[in-house]
């Protein structure tokens, strides 16, 4: 059975010395592989292509057959490493804590405990002052960037 285990030092022994890191690898009981990443500045189909290509010379598909996606972690993934917030200070997430309290606000700061977001209050129409709200790493179920397109 291909495992995590297996996967996993490969794809980081690629990753050495790049600016390029593992987010998640997602193995089905079909033997569906996905591997998710990210990196510092931007990712290319070639990174795509590099990953599964080493992966592909690793794995015989004689012995077991599997199927494989790369992806980068995509807009629609939520964050969950810190490398992922702290790439993202100064845009607007859309936070869901574990006792169901939702939060959308601009990352403003972020450290290996606590995340910050700067966010709307209304009190009355013509007033919007701002606020910030701190939150436990540990106590956020989700996070998501926030894309606007068409501005």
């Amino acid at each position: 059975m291909i495992s995590k285990e297996m996967i996993q030092p490969m794809v980081e022994e690629l990753f050495s010395g790049t600016d390029k890191f593992l987010i998640d690898i997602v193995i089905q009981p079909t033997n569906r592989i996905y591997i998710y990443f990210d990196c510092d500045t931007s990712i290319t189909i070639g990174d795509c292509q590099e990953i599964s290509h080493t992966i592909e010379s690793n794995l015989n598909r004689d012995n077991e057959d599997y199927d494989l996606t790369v992806s980068s972690s995509g807009i629609d993934r939520p964050l969950k490493m810190l490398r992922q917030y702290q790439k993202n200070i100064g845009k607007e997430l859309d936070v869901v804590t574990t006792d169901g309290k939702n939060i959308t606000g601009n990352l403003v700061m972020v450290d290996e405990n606590f995340l910050e977001l700067e966010h709307p209050i209304k009190k009355h129409k013509k007033e919007n002052k701002r606020n910030n709200t701190r939150l436990p790493l540990s106590e956020i179920k989700t996070a998501k960037v926030i894309v606007k397109f068409g501005k």
